[in-house]
Parts: C-alpha cells; sequence; structure tokens
C-alpha cells in the first residue's frame, strides 16, 4: 500500500495557498490553490521541484498513476528503494510490464509548498527531457486541473457551487468552448478517461500530458478503417515506454476525429499497440489547447489556442496541415461563468518577465512554431542578457531553423555564461563532431564525464557520442555506468548493441560482446544493426560460418549495409571462397570509400 500523506498534506497545504476570494453563495467561484511554471522541453512539459533540498525535475504526467522516480534518480539521491512494499502492484505500458519498489523522500519541495515522507514508485524506463521522474495523477486528481501548456502554466483549482457552471473560466460570453464527459478518478482508476468518436467508432481516450504524442490503439485504428498493411497506413518506425519492449509504430490519416463539440478533419496520428486504451491524447493536443480537467464535475473542457493539434504531414506531401477544428454553434457558452480568483484569468500575451517569455518560447518550438519562439527568446535575452539557458534555448531553435552557426554562437555564450552546462557542452560536441572539430567534441565531452554523476542519463549520450567518434574505448565505460541503473529502460536494446558492437571493434572481452548482442537480440529479433554487430563478434572469434549467416540476415533486412558486406567479404576470403569474398568487398566500398581505411584502424582487413 502506498504511503497517504502525501495527499493529505497536499491538499492542506493547498487550501494554505487559497486566496480566498468570497462570492454569493448561490453563485460558482473558482478559488485558485497554486499556479506553477511548466517548461516544456522539446515535447516534455517540465516541473521544478527539490528532493530533499536537491534541484530535481518532473515531467508531468497526467498518464501516469502515481509520481514515480527512475531508479538511477532513487540511487542518485541516496534514497532507500523498499521492492517488498510493492509486491502484487503490476506496471503496465506500451512496452510491457515493470518492476517497481517503493522509496520515501523526507522532504519534497513542490508546487511552492515543502511535503514530508512523500512515497514515489520507483522503476520504469526514464522519461526524458533530463528529468528524474514523473508527477502523476495521485497529485492532480485531488483538485480541478487547467493545463495551459501553450503559455507554460499549470493551475489547481477549488470550485465552489459550481457543479452546472461552464468552468472554461477563460472563454467570453457568446465564444465556443467544447467539452467532454470524464470518469470518475480514483486510487483504483486514476486517469483522466472518456470517450470520443474516431471515424464515427465511439473510442475510450486517455488525457497524458506524458505522451509527447497522440497515438491511437491497433483495435481502435481497426475500428476506424485503418489496419497495417493498408495503402494508407505508413511504417513509422518504433516507440517505447514503460517496459524494455519496444513497438512498431504506423502512422495515417483519420478523416474525422470529435471530441466533445471539436472535430479535426484529416487528423495524422500514430498507430501502436495500447494495450488498455483505444487512444491517447498527448502533449501535441495539450499544445494546441487550453485545458480544464473539472475533477469536480467529471467533465473536461477546452479550447483551440491555434496551431496544428496533431503531427503535420510530410513535406513531400502537396496537401495543407491539418486543418484547425471547429466547435459548433451549440458549444456556446450558455452555463453561467464562475467568478475566478486567478491572475491568470486571460493569457498574457504582451509578458515584460524574461522567465515568462522563454517558456513561451519554448511551447511554441514544442508546436514546431519557431519563429513566434525566436522572437520571444529573443525578447528574454534583451531583458536578462546573462542567463545562460535563454541561450541555450535561442540555440535550440535556431538549429530547427538550420541557422547552425547562430546557433553554435549561442551555445558558446551559454557555456561562458555557465561553464558546467552540460546539456549546452553535449549540444556542442554534437556540432564539433559535425564540423570535424574531433578535438574539441572531445574535450567537450570530457567536461560532461567530470561535471555529470555517475547515475546520470547523460551517460548514454556520452556513450553515443564517443561511438560517433569512433572512440569505443571512450564510448564503453560510459555504457557500463548507464546500463548498471537502467535495466527496466527500453533503450537497453541501444545500449547492449553498442557496447557488443564497441567491444568487437576492439577486439576485447569478445565473450561479453556476444552476450550483449544476444540480449539485444531477444529485444529486437529484426533489427539488421544486431546481426551486423554480432557478424563482426564471430569474425573475430574467426567463426566464419556463424559470421557470414549473421551478416546474411543483416542484409536481408538492411541491403546496403557496407560494413556487412565487408565483414561477409572478410569471412568468405578467410574459408577460400576468393570470388564471393571479392566481389563483396568491392560492393562496401562502392557504398563507403572510406570503410576499408576505417576497419583497418581496428585491425579489421582482408
Amino acid at each position: 500500500m502506498l504511503h497517504r500523506s502525501w495527499r493529505v498534506l497536499l491538499l492542506l497545504s493547498l487550501f494554505v495557498l487559497d486566496p480566498l476570494r468570497v462570492s454569493a453563495a448561490d453563485s460558482c467561484t473558482l478559488k485558485e490553490l497554486v499556479q506553477v511554471p511548466i517548461t516544456m522541453v522539446g515535447p516534455r512539459p517540465t516541473v521544478e521541484a527539490k528532493i530533499n533540498g536537491m534541484p530535481a525535475l518532473f515531467t508531468l504526467d497526467s498518464g501516469a498513476f502515481w509520481s514515480s522516480l527512475t531508479p538511477a534518480a532513487a540511487e542518485q539521491y541516496q534514497l532507500r528503494v523498499d521492492y517488498a512494499r510493492a509486491l502484487g502492484i503490476t506496471v503496465r505500458g506500451v512496452g510491457g510490464a515493470a518492476r517497481i519498489g517503493i522509496a520515501t523522500v523526507e522532504n519534497f519541495t513542490v508546487f511552492t509548498a515543502n511535503f514530508h515522507r512523500v512515497d514515489f514508485v520507483v522503476g520504469f524506463s526514464e522519461p526524458g527531457a533530463g528529468t528524474v521522474g514523473l508527477l502523476g495523477q495521485n497529485v492532480l486528481r485531488i483538485a480541478d486541473v487547467e493545463y495551459d501548456l501553450g503559455a507554460g502554466r499549470l493551475g489547481l483549482f477549488k470550485p465552489e457551487h459550481c457543479q452546472h457552471a461552464n468552468l472554461a473560466y477563460w472563454v467570453k460570453e457568446g465564444e465556443p468552448y467544447a467539452e467532454v464527459d470524464i470518469a470518475d478518478t480514483t486510487a483504483r482508476n486514476p486517469h483522466t478517461t472518456g470517450f470520443i468518436r474516431l471515424n464515427g467508432a465511439r473510442v475510450k481516450v486517455v488525457f497524458d500530458t506524458g505522451a509527447a504524442s497522440s497515438m491511437v490503439g491497433l483495435r481502435a485504428a481497426a475500428a476506424a478503417g485503418l489496419k497495417p498493411g493498408n495503402p494508407q497506413v505508413e511504417p513509422a518506425g518504433i516507440s517505447f515506454g514503460i517496459g524494455t519492449k519496444t513497438v512498431q509504430t504506423w502512422i495515417a490519416n483519420f478523416p474525422v476525429l470529435k471530441i466533445g463539440d471539436e472535430e479535426v478533419h484529416n487528423a495524422r496520428l500514430r498507430i501502436a499497440d495500447l494495450d488498455d486504451f483505444d487512444m491517447l491524447l498527448g502533449d501535441d493536443f495539450f499544445l494546441s489547447h487550453r485545458v480544464f480537467v473539472a475533477n469536480s464535475q467529471h467533465k473536461l473542457y477546452f479550447t483551440y489556442q491555434g496551431g496544428p493539434v496533431f503531427a503535420r504531414r510530410p513535406r513531400s506531401e502537396s496537401s495543407a496541415p491539418d486543418a484547425a477544428p471547429g466547435s459548433s454553434p451549440a458549444a456556446a457558452s450558455s452555463a453561467p461563468l464562475p467568478a475566478v480568483s486567478s491572475a491568470a484569468e486571460v493569457s498574457d500575451s504582451t509578458s515584460t518577465d524574461a522567465a515568462d517569455l522563454t517558456r513561451r518560447a519554448a511551447a511554441s518550438a514544442a508546436r514546431r512554431d519557431f519563429e513566434t519562439a525566436l522572437r520571444d527568446i529573443n525578447r528574454a535575452i534583451e531583458l536578462s542578457p546573462q542567463v545562460a539557458n535563454y541561450y541555450f534555448q535561442r540555440a535550440l531553435i535556431q538549429f530547427s531553423l538550420n541557422r547552425s552557426e547562430l546557433a553554435a554562437h549561442d551555445l558558446d555564450k551559454a557555456i561562458s555564461l555557465d561553464p558546467g552546462y552540460a546539456d549546452a557542452l553535449l549540444r556542442r560536441a554534437a556540432y564539433r563532431i559535425y564540423k570535424k572539430d574531433t578535438t574539441g567534441a572531445v574535450a567537450d565531452l570530457e567536461a560532461v564525464d567530470q561535471l555529470e554523476p555517475k547515475e546520470s542519463d547523460l551517460r548514454l549520450v556520452l556513450a553515443e557520442l564517443f561511438d560517433t567518434l569512433q572512440l569505443p574505448g571512450r564510448s564503453i565505460p560510459q555504457l557500463n555506468l548507464w546500463m548498471k541503473l537502467h535495466d527496466q529502460d527500453a533503450r537497453m536494446l541501444e545500449a547492449y548493441n553498442l557496447r557488443c558492437r564497441g567491444r568487437a571493434l576492439l577486439g576485447e572481452q569478445l565473450e561479453q560482446a556476444l552476450r550483449d548482442c544476444n540480449a539485444a537480440l531477444r529485444l529486437a529479433p529484426k533489427d539488421g544493426a544486431i546481426y551486423d554487430s554480432r557478424g563482426l563478434v564471430h569474425l573475430r572469434r574467426e567463426q566464419y560460418d556463424d559470421a557470414i549467416d549473421d551478416y546474411n540476415q543483416s542484409l536481408k533486412l538492411r541491403p546496403k549495409s557496407a560494413w556487412s558486406l565487408y565483414g561477409r567479404g572478410i569471412a568468405e576470403l578467410r574459408k577460400g571462397m576468393t570470388a564471393q569474398g571479392q566481389a563483396d568487398i568491392s560492393a562496401a566500398q562502392a557504398l563507403d570509400p572510406h570503410l576499408a581505411q576505417l576497419a583497418g584502424q581496428y585491425g579489421i582487413s582482408p
């Protein structure tokens, strides 16, 4: 059983924060209990907090049943994880089931309040965006919640006498809004769920700020007339979430998506096996809407704020992006509007606060509205020219606009203001790799290696960048650190393959390399890159028949893999298959003229 003190303490604290505006007893009043700044990091909404006095960044996840920490974060903050307390609790997600434990934080600060002895679930994959865990429904469902991610804020509200009122309080009289009935949230069923129409089919949807993009389950897609294998359903790579498995995804246009009174036509959505739910409405939906989850009424109110609701069409298509949604005239305000004790009653589009402008810029960038984002971040820098983070945010926007030289200048400025800015150092290292400045890139990576705790999720990024620099001897120690604390992370697939290939290139620890490749293939048995890596292990071990078998499998999945052709050619030559070997090596060199020189650096040659 999870510790109950957080809910009680949070309720008490929120009432202390209540601004207590008094209204007539027979009218609806919304009291804003707290307003929280939300910063989009890519597609992820994040919230600043503290764990035992140390900074901690969380992903705001309305799809999480309970707030959680990753195992690496628990180690970093020196928290004891009790797995016995979580016996009998199964957590499932897109990537399968996950083993969890419980850790108690003595002092947890969030929403401007401090709580004592707070329980967190410990487990799952890294949520990304540099966050240490998820802030979930055990916090969010105890009040009415407003998500205004486009403006960079979250509000918690206490309604009074509002059972039949329209709680879209920002909507002016007569303006349209939409609403959806939602299920009651309980400890057993904590998610914000409702029903919508997808091509006329009634589907159950979860409103999930933890999902970077909206996604349709296979069953719901089939009910809407779209199945993998159909000509209009395109493969779209893999996805992952809770658990170590990856899942195949597809993308398709859904002619009509109706959410309450709002209709979106030709919505371009991803499809995957979602297990328990028909559909997730993710951050793309939240970024284009202002959303009020009225747990007190079992309703969700929202208004369209602008921009594409879901994924844009590929640039190669001549048609326009998704049309803006429409609400029927019947959705115009007819119920009484509440009196609101809130500083955020009207979205401020002329803010002169640099932090607000930066959050708004991040939200615009997440919607891929980079020109608007650039205007806001430029203004923020004018107001506060000595804040390193603002230059880093502008660098990300400039990279998205293909203005790499300007972005690089901003990264230099950010690092000059904060020499310990790990994210900026990593971005600059990646840029220097692109510019073939190996010395500069290695210097940046070494700086991050010294700055980051051994538990940091950035260890995997360091490993990837060292691998890109063809420095497997520097990559493998980073992988060892990362893999020790991420055994339930879906990215273990990538880590296994990187470490297997790195050891094979060095010709060292080949038994361990083989175990890594075999572990990766158990997770992804149709991944050609892993067969290529295992083929190299067999080649190093002089097991030429096994090497040829793996290279054949790799080439069946990736016919133009230069490494697989080259490795198979060497194995064939060593078996006396001269004509086949020479043909494969010639084909490999035609695909990559520099491959023989690179392979020769590791002693791999005919």
